[in-house]
């Protein structure tokens, strides 16, 4: 079979019209800047009934031309669940697995039309590994296995079954894909200690980073809007909250103290929640320490629209926790480019503090530590009200787009697709 060395065969759960997670602009954006490098994409994804929530607004940046294949995958919560229970082996190694049964045979008779010179699949959905391991093992065509971030720590994921499926897919991946992609060095460097019979060279970053041309004339249009609140300062957090990885505990129990210590600056302080998934856990604490007016949890909004909540608002709120030391949230980059003040609630020795730092920022406390978040609440609302608060320095704010990630895959996909 002859091949076409500037095709690949792009394997994502993740793709428009889904929407949720920040997550689904990696592929998006390489899918949209490869034809820049030469470079086009086949997109092996899912039938959108497989979502929780869709989206129409991301659908326009898929290039004209470029053919996606949706094949059915279950979702085990929603589809298979009696009484909000389902059983195990229907989620593992997570509630999609359902996708190999129709994808597999769907990208085969992909790669027998389009002829590929290379595979890619992307976590954090871990079946679209366990797909793209079985396409290279029947096509024998290279493949990229795009972790992300790790897949397997000493209490994660937490069920030992689900650990031990997890496990398996990370250990066959690293050791059968030509290169395996991680987001951050400290991703690298975990994977580089915890399998040193794989060559280092086939461990490769390629950072998160924002999209140039979805910022265009976003920040004109919020300099014409004004702030959020008239009046009050926003602190944003834009995204996903996890109960464990970013945990809003302590935040909350912070917002406390200033309501007790400093009633004023309680009043022109709103922490506001976007798209936080875990509303309710947020709602819970917030009025089990009686600051419910302090904290605003708002929905979903097209992306456009986020973007302009960024950039409008009076700051930008980072949590992660030190369990997530080798991890950046995707968010950050989009943080940095809209030039707003950022406090980071993690921990001083992680990859996202880290960047943070890079960026010209201190403002820096421990997701887990209420007397640090509560020091630097405070110190961070009186930077902002006296114009004194720490911005991402304009490299930084400037550095780090979509289409320069492209063309670092696309670098690394000619290298693997190049003929034997």
């Amino acid at each position: 079979m002859r091949q076409n060395n500037k095709t690949v065969l792009m394997v994502a759960f993740h793709f428009p019209p889904f929407t949720g997670s920040s997550g689904v602009q990696r592929t998006l954006r390489f899918v949209q800047h490869f034809p820049r490098y030469g470079w086009q994409a086949v997109v092996l994804s899912v039938n959108p009934r497989a979502y929780e929530s869709t989206s129409e607004d991301l659908i326009a940046s898929i290039p004209e031309g470029t053919h996606v294949q949706r094949t059915f995958a279950f979702d085990a919560a929603r589809h298979f669940s009696v009484a909000n229970r389902y059983p195990g082996f229907l989620a593992r190694p997570d509630r999609w697995m359902s996708w190999k049964w129709s994808a597999v045979g769907a990208g085969l008779r992909l790669i027998d039309r389009f002829k590929p010179g290379a595979i890619w699949s992307t976590y954090p959905i871990a079946t679209a590994h366990l797909i793209g391991s079985e396409l290279q093992k029947r096509s024998r065509l290279p493949w990229v296995a795009d972790f992300r971030d790790p897949m397997v720590f000493d209490d994660y994921p937490p069920d030992p079954a689900t650990w031990r499926s997890f496990k398996a897919i990370e250990q066959d991946a690293l050791h059968r894909a030509r290169f395996s992609v991680l987001c951050t060095p400290g991703a690298r460097r975990r994977y580089a200690h915890a399998y040193p019979d794989v060559p280092q060279q086939r461990l490769a970053v390629i950072e998160n980073g924002f999209d140039e041309e979805s910022f265009a004339g976003v920040m004109e249009a919020s300099v014409r809007a004004g702030p959020l609140l008239g009046g009050r300062i926003v602190l944003l957090h834009s995204g996903i909250v996890y109960g464990s990885e970013r945990d809003p505990t302590r935040l909350i129990e912070a917002l406390a103290r200033i309501k007790a210590t400093d009633p004023d600056r309680a009043r022109r302080l709103t922490v506001r929640f976007r798209a936080s998934s875990n509303d309710a856990l947020l709602r819970s604490l917030s009025d089990k320490e009686g600051v419910s007016e302090m904290v605003e949890l708002l929905p979903p909004i097209p992306y456009r629209q986020a973007l302009e909540e960024i950039v409008r608002a009076d700051g930008l709120l980072v949590l992660q926790a030190a369990n997530s030391n080798e991890q950046i949230p995707a968010k950050l980059y989009e943080y940095f480019r809209s030039g707003r003040p950022i406090l980071g609630l993690t921990d001083a020795k992680g990859d996202t503090a880290s960047a943070i730092r890079a960026a010209g920022i201190n403002d820096i406390a421990p997701l887990d530590n209420v007397e640090a978040i509560h020091a630097a609440l405070a110190r961070w609302v009186n930077e902002i009200e006296s114009g004194t608060a720490a911005r991402p320095s304009d490299k930084t704010a400037l550095s780090g787009t979509r289409a320069a990630r492209a063309g670092e895959l696309a670098l690394l996909l000619e290298r693997v697709a190049e003929p034997v």
